[in-house]
């Protein structure tokens, strides 16, 4: 039967609580995964483009955070989509490539022709449907999702070297010390099941030999001597450093070059920027998501705005661009917001400005305050994070700051955290 051979599973990687650190105060009451960017859970966005893929049956979310703080997502968002999305949670961190393959009888169930397998903290636009023509035409074992970056910035990523006319991956490297090629693995990927295969080959080695001998095969004999020496468990398997360098230039490995936008979501001042590229993506893909309005009725609307149905938002106020509010969220009247996400349970008094900065749950801003900073999203205190249920005072001034959870701040404060 045709349609058999046809379907299509994906696995969305979601990590665990020892993850998401570098996300802190945002991570504390809800998982990274679900922290909302453009108005939505970050997975979300991974989700919608895997819905969009033909014949597509299943999706699959895999980590090592407790299910109770899944379940309710993955139930609401699969009664939504009209399609089993499940959550598998592993007993322990088992790799990039591990965990496909600690669950393969699951993910394996309906007898899928190709695998997509996605980081959830990429932001991109996620081609699939492209991506798996692509790699049908291919006729390889597997597909990596590529982007062109600048020289200086390549070496922070996985470095691979593609044949231009092919397209084959012949050479990966992760992070180099010097400086290998300008396109970088943007950590999504489509795979037939041979990958399971692979994966089971790479830990049935690493049992013969031990893990340096193992690697020898791939490696010279510097590589080998900067290699890690501590034996990885059997069942830990990386994508990268077990799968991708030594298939590649083995015409097993493609890849396929997005000319759109990507970023790794890393950070929250990252989490601010990719927020604003999605509401931008909506232009094309959901535009009734978002909010417009010229102050008459409604408020003065500029640029890419998402705005909750439950937010009230006076007729006054004006926001955008790059600006999505949560549930239940108040904004006063004459109030502007630029650059900004402001989440659930949220009041913004009158008069008071938020530039550059992520309001967390239940915090209220007093009348004619200021919440900003310079919005250089890779810097430590390049945006102001008001952590959950963070009082701001009438007038008070917070730039450049991160404030935790349930501080009342009544005095103005720069370049500071405060505890």
């Amino acid at each position: 039967m045709e349609s058999s051979e046809e379907k299509v599973v994906a696995v969305i990687m979601v990590g665990g609580p020892t993850k998401g650190t570098r996300f802190r105060p945002l991570s504390f009451n809800t998982p990274k995964p679900l922290f909302p960017l453009a108005g939505q859970p970050m997975v979300q966005h991974p989700i919608s483009a895997c819905k969009r893929i033909p014949n597509l049956v299943q999706i699959f979310l895999i980590g090592f955070h407790e299910e109770r703080d899944f379940a309710l997502y993955v139930s609401s968002i699969s009664n939504e989509l009209k399609m089993p999305v499940r959550y598998l949670k592993e007993d322990k961190p088992h790799g990039s490539a591990g965990g496909l393959y600690y669950f393969r009888n699951i993910i394996m169930e309906d007898n899928p022709s190709h695998i997509f397998l996605l980081n959830c903290d990429v932001c991109c636009s996620f081609p699939l449907t492209d991506m798996l023509e692509a790699h049908k035409r291919y006729g390889g074992m597997g597909t990596v999702l590529v982007i062109k970056v600048s020289a200086e910035s390549a070496n922070q990523f996985g470095e691979l070297v593609a044949d231009p006319i092919t397209k084959e991956l012949l050479h990966y490297t992760e992070k180099p010390e010097t400086f290998v090629s300008d396109l970088i693995n943007c950590g999504v990927y489509i795979f037939t099941p041979h990958i399971l295969t692979a994966i089971q080959e790479v830990s049935m080695h690493r049992e013969g030999q031990g893990h340096i001998a193992a690697n020898i095969r791939h490696l010279s004999s510097f590589e080998t001597l900067q290699s890690p020496t501590r034996a990885l468990p059997l069942d830990f398997v990386r994508l990268d450093q077990d799968i991708l360098s030594p298939f590649a230039g083995k015409k097993q490995l493609y890849t396929y070059e997005t000319m759109d936008f990507w970023e790794q979501i890393k950070t929250p001042g990252m989490a601010l920027k990719c927020s604003g590229l999605y509401l931008a993506q909506f232009r094309f893909t959901s535009s009734h998501l978002l909010a417009g309005g010229d102050g008459t009725k409604s408020a003065s609307i500029v640029g890419d705005v998402f705005v909750h149905p439950s937010a009230k938002v006076h007729p006054t106020a004006k926001i955008g661009p790059n600006v999505s509010i949560s549930a239940n969220v108040r904004v006063g009247a004459g109030v502007r917001l630029i650059s900004c996400i402001i989440l659930d349970d949220v009041e913004v008094q009158e008069n008071a400005v938020v530039i550059n900065s992520i309001v967390g749950w239940k915090s209220s801003i007093g009348k004619w305050s200021r919440v900003q900073a310079d919005g250089d999203y890779n810097a430590k205190l390049g945006i102001t994070i008001l952590g959950e249920a963070v009082i701001v005072e009438d007038e008070v001034v917070v730039i450049n700051s991160i404030v935790l959870p349930n501080k009342t701040l009544n005095l103005s404060v720069q370049d500071e955290i405060i505890l």
